[in-house]
């Protein structure tokens, strides 16, 4: 089964930005679909991210213009750039990739402060 891993996360002040990535441990191309949630503290985890494999992409409105996904087939790598961060998407960052089951990363954090 290929394993996904989040990296990127850090602590950035508002207004800056992040790019997360999500290594595969195999090949992505064959995926249904592929994403970003977050979890913040004592809140559901919610989708902020989704590309299909026809590239077809979705952002809900609370990121939409402020959050970019996209993929590297060839280096099985899935992004999502994020600039003008706000306090509100602190979180953790989850990526996932649907085939037969959905596949989940271990998360990375994402903290706005300043």
């Amino acid at each position: 089964q290929v394993q996904l891993v989040e990296s990127g996360g850090d602590l950035v002040q508002p207004g800056g930005s992040l790019r997360l990535s999500c290594a595969a441990s195999g090949s992505i191309s064959s995926f249904v679909a592929m994403g970003w949630h977050r979890q913040a503290p004592g809140k559901q985890r919610e989708l902020v991210a989704s590309m299909g494999s026809d590239g077809v992409t979705f952002y809900p409105d609370s990121v939409k213009g402020r959050f970019t996904i996209s993929r590297d087939n060839a280096k099985n790598t899935l992004y999502l750039q994020m600039n003008s961060l706000e306090p509100e998407d602190t979180a953790v960052y989850y990526c996932y990739a649907i085939s037969v089951i959905v596949i989940w990363g271990q998360g990375t954090q994402v903290t706005v402060s300043s």
